[in-house]
């Protein structure tokens, strides 16, 4: 019963002319008469002669249903329990303590023994004879049927509940006690916790959270199973308990001292066989039997670290040497399994951890958000995964996931594929560039090889990304930050394909003569030795980036390594030392900003609907200290395809005919407590424009000068906004503004540029080598796309390898051709020259 309850005893119903009377009475919880007015009558409630809180009940005897086990000692007696409830049945419960946790806690504290009538078959035993033989479940009706016939049942309910079942074979399991042999942990429990400081855990959380708490709470650990199979305990005991023995035995070396056999198979039922007479029992009628339990499969898991080298009757020199392990993973729930029953025994037998690093991944979820399982099949089959996309793919999707991180991950299709997209694609299309345009720089193509020496600017940038990216994915695989090192590759190779190589791609052509060019000279030498810097650092990137990105990528990063180095296995060469790359931080800050800076104007022309390949006059940057961005001026502004780029400091006059301004904001949090009642003058002052930035740097308004932390000043674009300039905040500070006008003369170059697009995709489509030479055919529609054409014949030559280019005004009314410009249409003829 519950002891805060209150309970009722009502009396037996009268008769009527149809029923005797009832001379029993009930005990029930009073909150619960309304549900059982059927059984008690609806008058149960004038009929109650006696309440009594569950307290004042306990201690009291009664007689079992059931005769089988009474007169044991303290049992069969009103017992207090405080998940007793009153939300169904009577509110009181039968408690069998063999059959339930908390039942058992009841008990024990009550002195009760358990009784265990049922075998490890599920069978009553013949400790209840009527129902002895008969399996748990299949006697739920003989029972109540008993119950009924002998007067003593209530009521029979049905209950819906959650009930345990096999994992394997889904059949209901059978919630027991059973004799079990134990560590006792909690006699070095706070020793487990000391040591589980020593531990690096990713992610980190687990080491005070779910680790360090299952530590800080840990129960003795059951450690024997009752099964046929599996590693037997060492321990024979005497079958006589008037002549007590126990023996543990810790090698063969002792079973054969003893036994006088060395066991050749230490399963059951072979080790059962070795018996002897107890050397205690002075009649020679005991005998010393091994106990039937076998150890749990967890306690041999956590012997793992001592147990794979024998230890310690083999290999001790080795395992002193190698003891704890550097790292172990495996999924978060094993924080309560396999690290758990490895920290217990490293903690018992050696007072150390058995691992000083560990990541505990998440789950793999399937697609309908349960647990991958191979019953379900509820993921992508692995075969069609590795056939289309390749096992590197798999392998990069799950590296870079937030699995890696401790959370969970659904495995998708197109998750992998999105790797794939961004990620394995773009590096094999770097690779496959370097090899096709350095085999045809030249007559016979250009070895290229490591260097590092190239005055290019943006070799320079890619030399010293690659020395950073070296540095940090080193620094994220020492601290076991997979997901994180995933992620520096694939920004890098972002910058990689869609900055360096895009910029550098007119760098790679050679103009010397073995291309067929007809220029000479130092131009020409210029050229080939600008292209050969190019393709040497283009190397050595693709080098130390495949390093990099072998343990993410192991089978692509071999192909392209050992394609390119000729070396035998990328696997088996050193990790990059970044001391043999240049380091140059003011350099990759100012270029990084000035990629941050196109990135910023070409969205400007994606929300203007201007196309990229179309000439603009000029682009102004408002920032602060701009003179580092002077270099790179010329990249930006062939990057956003602009005339000119200006830079404009925040402070100067022009930002304000650019529709920029600055804002003084004053935190109010942090400037109250210093300015009390006056905070609330200066945030007034601030919000209509009546401050000053003073000549020490320092910052005054409304008479007041703020300190640090107390105000912010934000670079803001104002609400009108002329129609031909488009403004766009940067991250980190400042903005641009694009000058969207497009005069005729920009518009016949935009066509020009749109045209060579349009001819470099015909030499793809008829088959042509990057470096053969054509003659090239446009018939325009109309004069103005013809006087275009010829307005810009020597660029469109060049950039198309074209030894003659032939241009006309096409007839009226043709179908098919390219759109170019803003509304022309082209015919392109290419034929090899």
């Amino acid at each position: 019963v519950h002891p805060d309850l209150d309970y009722v005893v009502v009396t037996g119903r009268p008769g009527d002319g149809d029923r005797p009377a009832d001379p029993d009475r009930s005990l029930i919880a009073e909150a619960r008469l309304g549900h059982y007015a059927r059984e008690l009558g609806e008058d149960a409630a004038d009929r109650v002669v006696a309440r009594v809180r569950g307290s004042e009940l306990v201690g009291t005897t009664y007689t079992p249903p059931f005769p089988f086990f009474t007169g044991r000692e303290n049992a069969h007696q009103i017992l207090a329990a405080d998940y007793v409830t009153t939300e169904d049945g009577t509110g009181i419960v039968h408690i069998a303590p063999a059959f339930g946790e908390e039942d058992k806690v009841v008990t024990d504290a009550a002195g009760i023994t358990p009784v265990i009538p049922v075998d490890v078959q599920g069978r009553f035993t013949a400790e209840v004879p009527p129902y002895a033989g008969m399996q748990v479940f299949d006697a739920n009706k003989p029972i109540v049927a008993d119950l009924k016939a002998s007067g003593v049942l209530f009521r029979q309910e049905t209950y819906d509940h959650p009930y345990p079942h096999c994992w394997r074979c889904d059949s209901p399991l059978i919630y027991k006690a059973v004799s079990s042999w134990f560590v006792e942990v909690t006699r070095f429990r706070d020793r487990m916790v000391e040591l589980n400081d020593e531990i690096t855990w990713v992610p980190e959380h687990i080491k005070d959270g779910s680790f360090g708490k299952w530590l800080e709470n840990a129960r003795d650990w059951s450690i024997s199973r009752n099964r046929y199979w599996g590693s037997p305990i060492p321990v024979w005991k005497s079958d006589d308990p008037a002549h007590p023995r126990t023996d543990v035995y810790g090698s063969l070396d002792e079973i054969e001292r003893d036994f006088g056999v060395r066991p050749t198979d230490l399963h059951r039922p072979h080790i059962d066989e070795l018996t002897r007479p107890n050397p205690d029992d002075p009649t020679g009628k005991s005998t010393m039997r091994r106990v039937p339990e076998v150890l749990d499969c967890w306690f041999e898991s956590g012997s793992m670290p001592f147990a794979q080298v024998h230890y310690p009757f083999e290999n001790r020199d080795w395992f002193e040497h190698h003891y704890p392990g550097d790292f172990i993973v495996e999924y978060i729930g094993q924080t309560r399994g396999w690290f758990y029953t490895m920290h217990v025994l490293a903690t018992a037998l050696f007072d150390r951890p058995a691992f000083s690093a560990c990541v505990s991944h998440g789950i793999l979820l399937g697609d309908d958000g349960r647990k991958m399982s191979k019953s379900l099949r509820n993921y992508p089959d692995v075969t069609e995964v590795f056939d289309r996309d390749g096992a590197d793919a798999m392998r990069w999707f799950l590296m870079s996931s937030p699995v890696l991180r401790g959370g969970n991950l659904v495995v998708t299709e197109q998750g992998i594929r999105d790797g794939v997209r961004q990620v394995l694609l773009p590096l094999w299309n770097v690779w496959y560039f370097f090899s096709l345009y350095a085999n045809a720089l030249g007559s016979n193509g250009y070895q290229a090889g490591w260097s590092t020496a190239s005055p290019d600017v943006l070799d320079r940038y890619v030399l010293a990304k690659v020395h950073d990216l070296v540095v940090e994915v080193t620094g994220q695989f020492d601290r076991h930050d997979i997901a994180g090192a995933a992620g520096s590759v694939r920004d890098f190779l972002e910058i990689l394909t869609n900055w360096y190589v895009r910029r550098s791609r007119e760098r790679f052509w050679d103009t010397g003569p073995g291309t067929g060019d007809s220029g000479t000279g130092a131009d020409a030498a210029d050229a080939t030795a600008g292209a050969q810097q190019a393709f040497d650092t283009l190397y050595t990137v693709l080098d130390v980036l495949a390093r990099v990105a072998a343990p993410l990528l192991p089978l692509l990063t071999e192909e392209i390594w050992r394609g390119l180095t000729g070396g035998r296995s990328v696997h088996l060469t050193d990790w990059p030392d970044p001391a043999e790359l240049p380091a140059d931080d003011g350099l990759v800050a100012a270029m990084d900003r000035a990629r941050e800076i196109a990135s910023g104007a070409l969205s400007l022309r994606k929300v203007r609907g201007v196309r990229t390949r179309q000439p603009l006059p000029e682009l102004t940057v408002v920032t602060g200290n701009g003179t580092a961005l002077d270099p790179f001026l010329g990249v930006v502004a062939d990057e956003v395809n602009v005339k000119a780029v200006r830079l404009v400091d925040p402070e100067d006059a022009q930002a304000e005919r650019l529709g920029v301004s600055r804002r003084l904001v004053v935190n109010a949090r942090a400037a109250g407590p210093r300015l009390g009642r006056t905070v609330q003058d200066v945030i007034r002052a601030a919000k209509s424009g009546q401050w000053q930035t003073d000549p020490d740097g320092s910052v005054s308004c409304a008479g007041v000068t703020l300190v640090d932390g107390e105000y912010t000043i934000e670079t803001v674009v104002d609400d009108a906004e002329s129609t031909h300039l488009a403004v766009g905040a940067l991250p980190g500070g400042g903005f641009v503004v694009l000058d969207t006008t497009v005069t005729a003369e920009l518009a016949q170059e935009g066509l020009a540029t749109d045209l060579i697009r349009a001819v470099q995709q015909a030499r793809r489509e008829a088959g042509l080598a990057v470096g053969d030479r054509i003659r090239l055919t446009v018939r325009a529609s109309g004069a103005e796309p013809v006087a275009a054409v010829q307005a810009y014949a020597e660029a469109i030559r060049a950039e198309t390898l074209a030894v003659d280019l032939t241009v006309v005004e096409a007839g009226p009314g043709e179908g098919g051709g390219v759109s170019v410009g803003d509304g022309a249409t082209v015919w392109i003829g290419v034929e090899p020259a």
